[in-house]
């Protein structure tokens, strides 16, 4: 934790191997889990991109509507998403092309108001964890400027222990706290399962939190991310 970061309120940031590996399956698992414990648990998404024109012509995003119902909201409660682009493109080219330029002081104003309303905060990247932001700036950066610890989810799959091997080690090399990762079983029955893990377990420089898959509700498996996220959270906040 930094003095000069938002963390007037416990957090943490959910980045990835690559995109597509389930950080909004486990965010949303996450805080489902953390407010069925008693904690009031934010969900934030500061960049999203690859949303579709609902009939009143905003633009609605899978992720977000999935970060929105882990709340218990029925619409997207305010400050849980700073931009939503259009395409589903790396978002540094979907903010040229919207002629848009993201500010990590914009988003941080956003994250300093959900802190000062809610008990914990959990923050959802775009993409990996350099995806580019702006020239620049990218995802690291806005990690930094947070100053949340970082949970790794690793979609398991062929490549995958190269892809998280280099992602924490550019995590730590950025200063950013590595809290530890999550598992996600990509790949129906996936052959090397068992061997993947056991090899994450030992070059990855924190714990793993749990394995989830699509077949079942997230927060079932993230019990011990739970224990950890309590103990982060001082008992008045609950």
């Amino acid at each position: 934790m930094t003095t000069d970061s938002v963390l007037l309120t416990p957090g943490l940031f959910v980045t990835g191997t690559d995109t597509e590996v389930g950080k909004t399956w486990v965010a949303a698992g996450l805080v489902r889990a953390l407010r069925a414990h008693g904690i009031d648990a934010a969900a934030f998404k500061p960049v999203a991109s690859g949303a579709a024109r609902g009939p009143d012509g905003t633009l609605q995003n899978e992720d977000l509507e999935a970060l929105t119902l882990a709340m218990g909201h029925a619409t997207a409660p305010a400050d849980l998403n700073v931009y939503c682009f259009e395409p589903a493109i790396a978002p540094h080219v979907a903010a040229a092309r919207a002629g848009v330029t993201i500010d990590l002081a914009r988003i941080e104003g956003a994250a300093r108001r959900l802190a000062r309303r809610h008990a914990f905060v959990v923050a959802e990247g775009a993409g990996g964890w350099r995806v580019p932001l702006a020239p620049g700036l990218d995802l690291s950066d806005l990690a930094a400027r947070l100053g949340w610890p970082i949970l790794l989810v690793v979609g398991l799959r062929l490549g995958c222990i190269n892809h998280a091997r280099l992602t924490a080690e550019a995590i730590r090399n950025g200063g950013q706290a590595f809290l530890g990762w999550v598992a996600n079983d990509l790949v129906v029955d996936y052959p090397e399962r068992t061997s993947t893990i056991a090899a994450l377990n030992e070059c990855l420089p924190g714990p793993c939190f749990g394995s989830v898959m699509r077949s079942q509700p997230s927060e079932l498996a993230l019990a011990p991310l739970v224990e950890a996220v309590a103990a982060m959270v001082a008992p008045t906040a609950r």
